[in-house]
């Protein structure tokens, strides 16, 4: 999995789980990704209210979707829906490098330790950290980290890892399809696997 540099673009972004599963099925029918990005622009795919909008959500989509390898296209359409949001999740996470740190260093370290709880505070706590460490995260504004905050929240919640609670939410450690463990395991992604059951 490449690591790509700390970037705050998640703010403007969502889980968009119906809209990453719309363009895998049309991959699947053959499209290819510049022939989607053209229906996506007459056909207005995602029922979006601008273009502008569509086009921003085809553009992080179809990069989440080009962050694996093709071959999960068929283990995504044969999955259950849990594991079909499971995937989405780790493109999305295979696509935002810090996404996934979040989430390695953070939820997973909850869940080997046997705790259940994710906190408000743990997210603040983790970019403080990267702002820390890190020149770019360092430049971000207050604002900008608690909308980081909001849309990561949500994210884990739409993928099935956290309920909804306010200030403090339930982790609910997901349990892998075999097929898609198997996936994970054969494309270098292991470490997904890591991430989201906290077995190594």
């Amino acid at each position: 999995m490449e690591r790509k540099e700390y970037s705050a673009s998640a703010v403007k972004h969502l889980f968009w789980f119906a809209e990453f599963k719309k363009v895998v099925q049309l991959l699947v029918e053959g499209f290819s990704m510049e022939e989607i990005r053209q229906k996506n622009r007459t056909e207005n795919l995602f029922g979006c209210p601008t273009e502008r909008r569509a086009t921003q959500i085809f553009n992080v989509v179809s990069a989440r979707i080009q962050s694996l390898d093709e071959s999960f296209y068929p283990v995504f359409m044969d999955s259950e829906l849990s594991s079909q949001k499971l995937l989405a999740l780790v493109a999305a996470m295979a696509y935002d490098t810090l996404f996934f740190d979040l989430v390695y260093e953070v939820v997973r370290e909850k869940i080997i330790i046997g705790c259940n709880e994710l906190h408000d505070s743990d997210f603040r706590i983790f970019l403080s950290s990267k702002q820390q460490q890190d020149e770019k995260a360092a430049k971000w504004t207050p604002e900008t980290c608690a909308k980081l905050c909001v849309v990561y929240k949500s994210m884990l919640y739409d993928a099935g890892l956290t309920d909804k609670a306010k200030g403090t939410r339930k982790i609910h450690v997901p349990i892998l399809e075999f097929e898609l463990e198997d996936w994970l395991r054969a494309n270098g992604l292991s470490v997904m696997i890591e991430a989201l059951t906290g077995v190594e």
